[in-house]
């Protein structure tokens, strides 16, 4: 399908609903209105292709298809098991995984499901503390990971903001974890796969790589894979994969059964067939070369983006970025990270604040942003315009409010629309 005829489906669609609700059809016209005249540099959000919006759409939309394919609960399945067989397919190659799961709704609930797979209520589990860039599913109270299994949190230095491998180790063996969890949502390097195997294997624990924020650059080639290490990969179909929202997971062919009953039937009911056949259209996408090439704009321009960040005075955590994630320390500049957030988004410039490391603001306020450059970098812009964009958040952090920035973001915006 080409962008015109995904266009024209959608201009369909759309045209359906505001003659049956023209109440929600506004909302959601000046939802896309407000997306035309901003830009997206929320870490966690992306742009979905054309064809990847028509899949979702399409027929499988509303097909009931509980169980894996060959064995549904339900009758008119074949069509839906080819589509997930070709998901499945697409996954394992593009990641060089010899099972994938694709079921998953969200990366949260394939941790759950993994969690499920491999681990007891009870059980010891060693992940990236919360306030040092750990996801909630990672220990916190407020979810089922933080009431269900014991969590000890590893952290970063504070000297140069990287994981401490050696904390990692020493509380690795004081502890003895069934299961260590590699990865964060706001660490902004590579992770030492193969470091965190030799650990986990000195302390029989299983080895669970959480990747939601760098999958696409994973399949992209663009940062290490952690799946010849990790005995379960828990990733994202969305952000810098540019899928639908969900989730993903990748294990060896030994654990291939007991991960798929951790989904299904332990962790949810029917798969939602549409997001599983736009999971298919994004896998196949992300093995192109032009893929490739948006991964390496999204990574250059966020170290253009970190460097303007560093010279405003807002350092940028670990000093620097080898992925498309930014994480800044506004403090220097007396502001917080919601005084930030707030002052850009005023300017159409979305992001989002962040606690770092050793933090001694509330979670509330936070001393840091966090920013990503995977929707802009969709849509086209490189290194000139996010050195410019990170000169106008500059200017913003350090000289307050100026309407003229707004201007030139919407000019911007406008400029490079969606593709």
């Amino acid at each position: 399908m080409t962008v015109t005829d995904a266009t024209e489906v959608h201009w369909e669609a759309a045209e359906a609903l505001r003659q049956a609700d023209p109440q929600l059809a506004d909302l959601l016209a000046a939802e896309a209105a407000r997306r035309a005249e901003s830009l997206q540099l929320l870490a966690g959000e992306n742009l979905t292709s054309p064809a990847v919006l028509s899949a979702l759409t399409g027929p499988l939309i509303d097909k009931y298809a509980e169980g894996y394919p060959g064995h549904r609960h339900h009758s008119g399945c074949a069509l839906a098991d080819a589509a997930e067989l070709l998901a499945i397919d697409r996954a394992k190659q593009l990641f060089a995984a010899e099972h994938a799961n694709v079921q998953p709704r969200s990366g949260t609930s394939a941790m759950l499901a993994a969690y499920a797979a491999l681990l007891k209520p009870g059980d010891v589990v060693l992940a990236m503390s919360l306030q040092h860039g750990g996801h909630l599913s990672c220990g916190s109270r407020a979810n089922f990971s933080g009431r269900w299994f014991d969590f000890i949190g590893y952290g970063v230095r504070e000297d140069d903001q990287l994981i401490d491998l050696g904390q990692v180790r020493e509380l690795a063996r004081l502890h003895r974890p069934k299961a260590i969890v590699a990865g964060g949502i706001s660490y902004p390097r590579h992770i030492d796969w193969a470091e965190f195997r030799k650990i986990a294997d000195e302390v029989d624990a299983y080895l669970i790589a959480s990747v939601a924020q760098v999958t696409g650059l994973i399949a992209g080639g663009v940062a290490p894979s952690p799946v010849p290490y990790a005995d379960v990969t828990v990733a994202a179909t969305h952000k810098l994969l540019r899928g639908p929202r969900g989730g993903l997971l990748l294990c060896s062919a030994e654990l291939a059964e007991r991960v798929d009953r951790a989904v299904f039937p332990f962790s949810q009911g029917g798969a939602a067939m549409n997001e599983v056949a736009a999971k298919a259209v994004a896998f196949a996408e992300a093995g192109t070369p032009a893929f490739g090439e948006y991964l390496q704009r999204a990574v250059d321009g966020a170290r253009v983006l970190a460097g303007a960040l560093a010279e405003a005075g807002a350092p940028p955590l670990t000093g620097g970025t080898d992925t498309h994630l930014v994480t800044a320390d506004v403090s220097p500049l007396g502001l917080t990270g919601r005084e930030a957030e707030l002052r850009c988004a005023a300017a159409q410039l979305m992001l989002g604040k962040c606690a770092l490391p050793y933090d001694q603001a509330p979670v509330t306020e936070a001393s840091g942003i966090r920013l990503g450059t995977g929707a802009v970098a969709a849509q086209g812009m490189g290194r000139s315009e996010l050195s410019e964009v990170g000169a106008l958040i500059g200017r913003l952090l350090t000289s307050g409010p100026d309407p003229r920035i707004g201007e030139r973001v919407r000019e911007l915006a406008a400029a490079f629309g969606r593709r």
